[in-house]
């Protein structure tokens, strides 16, 4: 008989859990810990803390202008990555992280806006134009800029996770990793998972709740990561054009086969301000939801109220 197998762990800066459905407790252990490892794996690979790490060996050569040879993995990465900036219209920008040198989210000693000539001294090493991708060779025509994969790193993890659990035989699961979610499979019977979205405009709320059987679900907001100066909310989500925090939306979901697609259509709309809600309505095939600054909300995606969802 089938049963539900929890395990918390803590990853990519997130409290993570993985929900397993397994007959066996130690077949579920061992399945957890390994899609765990999968994720710390993905971490270490590309964390820009560690100088051991597959992404500071890039950047040590993008620091002097040279070139770096990339590995498959990385190499399909960076071709998502390239792949998202043509269909952002440049906004989707994984070289935009220099521009942490003005906005430390993750400080608590940020507490006045940068001034603009700080901000106008990083842009000239922002913009994936100004590297050049030919397989495997990755070469940056301009010193002093950096690489980041953190906006498609988690949920690139989390999909791996799920890759990594059914290839050991599990049939029914979820993976969260700080909130990008892919389901592995159904609750038995079979019966959807149901998972909240969050209001963005009251974090510790919900707006409602979808049930999804399979794919994955992904979420972007200005609530996430941001510092309030003089009143005023700054996200943490940063124009590669002005090098300043995007306003127009609150928040974004998606819903779509794989976690990776759904989190970067997110991050897309969410860069593109209030132009993000024709951009879902002209481009996006997948269900999604929007929530602007005042709260007005709109999108195909189907919620169930909050109070009323199992």
């Amino acid at each position: 008989m089938l049963e539900l197998y929890h395990y918390p762990f803590t990853a990519l800066g997130s409290d993570c859990n993985l929900y397993l459905y397994s007959p066996d407790p130690s077949h579920a252990e061992e399945t957890a810990q390994a899609a765990a490892d999968e994720v710390i794996r993905i971490e270490q690979r590309y964390s820009r803390y560690s100088r051991d790490s597959v992404l500071s060996g890039i950047n040590q050569a993008a620091l002097r202008g040279g070139t770096a040879i990339l590995d498959e993995e990385t190499a399909l990465l960076t071709d998502y990555a390239f792949a998202c900036h043509q269909k952002s219209g440049g906004l989707f920008d994984i070289t935009s992280g220099v521009l942490r040198k003005a906005w430390d989210f993750s400080s608590d000693t940020l507490d006045a806006l940068p001034a603009q000539s700080t901000i106008d001294a990083l842009l000239p090493k922002v913009g994936m134009g100004k590297i050049n991708w030919e397989r495997p060779q990755l070469t940056f025509t301009v010193p002093g800029m950096e690489l980041d994969f953190g906006g498609i790193g988690k949920e690139y993890a989390s999909d791996r996770a799920a890759e990594v659990c059914v290839a050991r035989g599990i049939t029914g699961g979820l993976v969260d990793l700080g909130g990008d979610i892919k389901i592995i499979g159904p609750h038995p019977g079979p019966k959807p998972w149901t998972i909240g979205i969050t209001d963005p405009h009251c974090p510790s709320g919900f707006l409602g709740n979808v049930e999804l059987f399979d794919g994955a679900l992904a979420s972007s907001g200005d609530y996430e990561r941001c510092i309030v100066i003089d009143g005023e909310r700054y996200s943490h989500i940063i124009s590669p054009v002005t090098g300043w925090p995007v306003r127009g939306l609150s928040a974004v979901s998606v819903t779509a086969e794989r976690c990776i697609a759904a989190g970067s259509i997110c991050t897309i709309a969410m860069l593109k301000g209030a132009g993000g809600i024709h951009w879902l309505a002209d481009t996006a095939t997948v269900p999604y939801l929007w929530v602007d600054g005042d709260g007005k909300r709109g999108g195909p995606l189907s919620l169930l109220p909050a109070d009323d969802a199992e």
